[in-house]
């Protein structure tokens, strides 16, 4: 999205795209995004097959009490049918979502082991029945998007097969990891295998890998031909990326970096909203990994993330920002 573009009646606004990833993307962290310029969120992955056996885990990770800006959730499985009959309940449940993307890229052997995620990529017809099914469900009128791999391994680069395929069947946008499964996240991405995707469809594609700065997103942009960017670990810790992207996209001056109160601010920010729609108990060890990401680029980060491993309580946090600002004199 080098300014805006339309994904059925949704006017999407200029920027990148915020990446899920399990985990890491709750409705806390993905409204701290979408604050800070997100063109759209996504939800922590659900299974389709969980969501038709009434898991309420599941329905959980898709609900949001207060989506801030465009939401979209993402489902995985193997079975079209399967991932139909889960479309229906959630809407059923009256859970709220502006796009459904689903997961063809995941390749945490869990998932793949049961036929979902990146293993879709070896089978392209298949990528294809999943996508029918989903649009028949959903009806003509809500986006229906892609997160998929560029293959599953050297051997296997399916991507500008199962990009058609997805498209032929109903897709309206793609959004490209540029590393293969077996690759799982060792740098550096294949631009190249994303520009191929891009070149094969004529729906927007977003690509995907390795943007931690608005100078990065630019040049994947010009080495791809995508239409915009998703951003996912970059910017863990670092909301701000999102604006300097959406500046750098449309020609505008870069805005300030944040000062260390700010930081300090969004990380508090976000664990207590985790631990008030979580319960402490259940927020705080997921919050460790989330406040390491805020001590990137200071004085005595190493010791500072040693703390993060030791959260065990809200009050702990503001420890920890008194020790970050300690450090910084």
């Amino acid at each position: 999205m080098r300014y805006s573009m339309q994904l059925k009646q949704l006017q999407i606004p200029a920027g990148a795209v915020f990446a899920p990833m399990a985990g890491l993307t709750d409705a806390s962290c993905r409204r701290l995004m979408a604050d800070h310029g997100a063109a759209w969120t996504v939800s922590e992955m659900a299974s389709a097959k969980a969501l038709t056996f009434g898991d309420r885990k599941s329905f959980a990770l898709l609900r949001d009490p207060d989506p801030h800006g465009i939401y979209a959730i993402q489902l995985f499985g193997a079975e079209p049918e399967t991932l139909a009959k889960a479309i229906l309940l959630v809407r059923e449940k009256g859970i709220p979502f502006d796009i459904l993307d689903i997961n063809m890229g995941c390749p945490a052997p869990k998932i793949t082991s049961s036929g979902a995620g990146s293993r879709l990529l070896l089978d392209p017809p298949l990528c294809g029945a999943m996508v029918a099914a989903a649009r028949k469900a959903l009806g003509d009128d809500t986006p229906l998007t892609v997160k998929m791999r560029v293959g599953w391994d050297a051997d296997h680069m399916t991507g500008v097969e199962v990009a058609k395929q997805c498209e032929g069947n109903g897709a309206d946008l793609l959004a490209v990891h540029g590393r293969t499964r077996e690759q799982m996240y060792i740098p550096p991405i294949d631009a190249a295998a994303i520009a191929a995707i891009k070149a094969a469809v004529g729906i927007p594609v977003l690509a995907n890998g390795d943007v931690t700065t608005a100078e990065g997103a630019l040049d994947l942009l010009a080495k791809t031909g995508c239409d915009g960017v998703m951003i996912g670990r970059g910017a863990l810790g670092d909301p701000w990326l999102f604006e300097r992207v959406r500046a750098a996209l449309l020609g505008q001056q870069p805005p300030a970096e944040p000062t260390l109160n700010q930081r300090m601010a969004a990380l508090r920010r976000q664990i207590y909203e985790m631990c008030e729609e979580k319960g402490e108990w259940m927020a705080m060890p997921q919050a460790r990994s989330q406040a390491m990401h805020y001590m990137k680029g200071l004085r005595g980060a190493a010791s500072l993330r040693r703390y993060c491993s030791m959260l065990e309580h809200f009050t702990d946090v503001d420890k920890l920002i008194d020790a970050a600002f300690r450090l910084q004199e």
